[in-house]
């Protein structure tokens, strides 16, 4: 793989063999961090017996993913600042504190803390692994690298599931939190050695006024799948409008804007990150109301049901690491999204058109066709940003493509939720009243295995329907992501 000429990112540009052991590192660190993400679920429920605290288990998963969205957007501005080095290392330290402060917790309340600390530094660390990407390598090679570094994401997800039950059952839940630190030690040791001082710039005065609106409108966008009500929902959302117009006004008069308003004047940044947003309202639909639709109506325990997305990630692995090396090969990239978001769109129709009398190998199947949809979005969506903003812009770009992707699958899990709550109660009202008034919160797998025969299979029929327009909804933005990407401007793609 050519190395990129990185004198005018670093003071002492790394010589090649150096660029692959910091790859390396970067690499190792991507996956301590998304690791920390995943490994917990299985540990949910050991740890809540232990510790309590049923009523907060949700924000367990909510603290990390907040932190994660909001820290992401400044580490990438702070490494655009003041150099990756800095923003990773401190990262490391960040996710170590918070671990070892939910592996010490004795309640809840302390866990969560623990997660949105780490959160905070994941968030930092996987964009800022991303854009160092772009500092060592040249543009052509960009997708092929952020392919790989997607393996890690994607391993994380399958792996960490299964060390965590490991880890619980044999060891005990404190020490997920523990696994990772050797690793993120290790890492930080090696960045510190390899990776060089950045090429000083001129400094300006840190945004912080759009930094907090930018951290309101985030959290407001992030916690209303958790909204109690729709006066809790409206409330955010207005919180939300109002921060994003304040948001807007601060960073027009920035010196040094958190995001930059120039940037929604250019193609490659505008598309990519709208093609995103459309994608990851898919993506999380589909990873939030399948496990569901398997326990529910096909039987299946919650373990495997888990497990049935490991098709969608290997074919988003595989997807994902061909797309860039297609990029590499070519220095062509413009079809990739187009092809694969409209193969998204007809996974999706697939999946609206499963019921209760669908074989498993065939859903299984439809996931794979979900991730090889998914896969050449993200390798070659952040590649393309990286190509076309200014290098001095490298972290807010790269930022802006997790940070879309996120705000779509946070408000599409949302308004995939309502309508699907409200076509589960409109299909079972007649033959489970006490169900249709409680929602969905009332209606599990061992509730629709006690009713009888018949009304078991009227219930299975209105929640595969009530599933349908969920991914009636989710195939239309597919299909506008693959329209909108044939607008993407494609731009020469250098090897040096």
């Amino acid at each position: 793989m050519p190395l990129a000429d990185a004198s005018s990112t670093y003071v002492d540009p790394p010589d090649p063999t150096m660029i692959k052991v910091i790859l390396g590192a970067i690499a190792a660190t991507l996956l301590f961090a998304s690791l920390g993400q995943t490994i917990v679920s299985t540990a949910l429920p050991i740890m809540v017996a232990d510790l309590g605290g049923m009523d907060h288990l949700t924000w367990v998963i909510t603290a990390y993913l907040l932190a994660s969205t909001i820290a992401a957007p400044m580490a990438g501005k702070l490494g655009d600042m003041y150099g990756r080095k800095a923003v990773l290392q401190n990262g490391i330290i960040v996710f170590m504190i918070g671990a070892v402060v939910c592996g010490v917790a004795q309640s809840m309340t302390v866990v969560i803390v623990g997660r949105a600390i780490q959160g905070a530094g994941a968030g930092a660390l996987i964009v800022t692994s991303m854009a160092t990407v772009g500092d060592l390598l040249p543009a052509r090679d960009r997708g092929m690298a952020q392919g790989l570094l997607g393996a890690a994401f994607g391993i994380s997800t399958v792996i960490g599931p299964l060390l965590g039950g490991f880890i619980v059952e044999n060891v005990g839940w404190h020490w997920i939190f523990f696994v990772n630190l050797p690793v993120g030690l290790l890492a930080f040791v090696v960045l510190g050695y390899a990776l060089p001082r950045r090429a000083e710039r001129p400094k300006r005065k840190v945004d912080y006024v759009g930094a907090a609106l930018l951290t309101t409108l985030l959290a407001s966008i992030v916690l209303v799948p958790n909204a109690a009500d729709a006066q809790q929902t409206a409330a955010l959302l207005a919180t939300g409008a109002l921060a994003l117009a304040g948001f807007v006004w601060a960073e027009l008069r920035a010196d040094e804007p958190i995001l930059p308003m120039s940037l929604f004047i250019n193609n490659t940044f505008v598309v990519v990150n709208f093609v995103g947003f459309l994608v990851g309202m898919a993506m999380f639909g589909t990873i939030t109301f399948l496990p569901l639709f398997l326990q529910v109506v096909k039987g299946v325990s919650p373990t495997n049901s888990g497990l049935f997305l490991v098709p969608m990630m290997g074919g988003l692995l595989t997807a994902s690491m061909g797309a860039g090396k297609i990029m590499s090969n070519t220095g062509r990239y413009k079809l990739m999204p187009t092809l694969s978001t409209g193969l998204l769109a007809v996974a999706m129709v697939a999946m609206a058109m499963i019921t209760a009398q669908s074989p498993l190998w065939l859903i299984a199947g439809v996931m794979v066709l979900v991730g090889l949809g998914l896969g050449p979005v993200f390798s070659v969506g952040v590649a393309a940003i990286q190509n076309a903003v200014p290098i001095s812009m490298m972290g807010v770009g790269t930022a802006s493509a997790n940070m879309f992707r996120l705000i779509g699958g946070a408000l599409g899990t949302a308004g995939f939720g309502a309508v699907f709550s409200a076509g589960l109660a409109r299909n079972v009202s007649q033959v489970m009243p006490d169900a249709a008034e409680g929602g969905l919160r009332s209606l599990g797998a061992d509730m629709v295995r006690a009713l009888p025969p018949e009304t078991q299979t009227l219930v299975m029929q209105g929640f595969s329907e009530a599933l349908h327009p969920v991914f009636w909804i989710a195939a239309g933005a597919a299909t506008m992501a693959c329209l909108a990407s044939m607008l993407l401007r494609e731009l020469p793609l250098s090897r040096s």
